[in-house]
């Protein structure tokens, strides 16, 4: 039996009671899951679209969504498990059980990153322009992901009476709850970011610019929204939320490193697109001759 069924948000008349699954005969699909496939096949398909303007190809993203993915989802869940330790203590054999849930964000961006990392290295390929791309990729994902949490009734925050409070029926008290849609707020502004950014990287200057730009935008919005959770995890008995002072860590140092370049005002001549772009004339040159 489910704690939480219906749900409804009274400021926009609505109320709905959407379902957890898709029964397709002897499958059972999970809205959550199925949401997330669908972000992640959306942004590499983004990806793919947009490659040759950060000196990349449609080959170089696909292999790089395969390859990074598995890091995101072990690192995905190897922070929740972390932070979570009590619960598995007692078997510790249940970490491995990642169908029962368990998967932070912040876990599976620092997973993605590492994954980049090491596919940059063995493609001999700019980390910049790749995490450029990747990072706009994230908003995508994370955009559509937070509405598994819609469907799953969970990621919410305290109780609220705010005009976007958000109804959840519970099935033990049989009463209705008014929380923040914690949910709600960070999809939003996430895809606030991507639009922000998608028409900035028309206008980059250096490889990494995006990305740079994507950890100030989204800690930002974490480090608010994380602050009206319920279901943080915390630092020990600290009481410190572990995704909140990351992300508003990762803000300070994106934007001290972007206010450092924006003095410098790098050159557009060491953009990867831009050298592709400069070899592919030369070597076009060459053969004319």
């Amino acid at each position: 039996m489910y704690r939480y069924t219906t749900i409804s948000f009274p400021g926009l008349g609505l109320e709905m009671n959407p379902p957890r699954i898709l029964e397709l005969g002897p499958l059972t699909i999970h809205f959550y899951g199925l949401i997330i496939a669908t972000g992640l096949i959306l942004a590499a398909i983004y990806g793919m679209k947009r490659s040759k303007e950060f000196g990349l190809n449609e080959d170089l993203i696909l292999d790089g969504v395969l390859w990074v993915t598995p890091f995101a989802i072990l690192c995905a869940r190897a922070y929740y498990c972390i932070f979570s330790w009590p619960q598995y203590a007692d078997n510790p054999i249940s970490v491995l059980y990642i169908w029962e849930g368990g998967l932070a964000i912040y876990g599976g961006v620092l997973g993605a990153i590492a994954g980049v990392l090491v596919f940059c290295k063995w493609k001999k390929i700019s980390v910049g322009a790749v995490l450029d791309v990747v990072a706009l990729g994230f908003l995508i994902g994370q955009t559509m992901g937070r509405w598994g949490n819609f469907f799953n009734r969970e990621a919410f925050g305290a109780e609220t009476e705010c005009f976007l409070r958000m109804g959840l029926f519970n099935t033990v008290t049989q009463t209705v709850e008014y929380h923040h849609p914690t949910f709600l707020y960070e999809s939003l502004w996430n895809l606030a970011g991507f639009m922000m950014l998608h028409f900035a990287s028309k206008h980059r200057r250096y490889d990494g610019q995006i990305a740079l730009g994507y950890a100030a935008w989204y800690g930002l919005g974490r480090a608010w929204i994380e602050g009206l959770r319920t279901d943080s995890l915390y630092i020990g008995t600290t009481g410190i939320r572990v995704s909140q002072l990351l992300a508003a860590a990762s803000c300070g140092a994106a934007v001290i490193i972007l206010s450092y370049f924006a003095m410098k005002h790098p050159s557009k001549d060491k953009l990867l697109v831009n050298r592709v772009v400069q070899a592919e004339q030369e070597q076009g040159g060459d053969n004319h001759d």
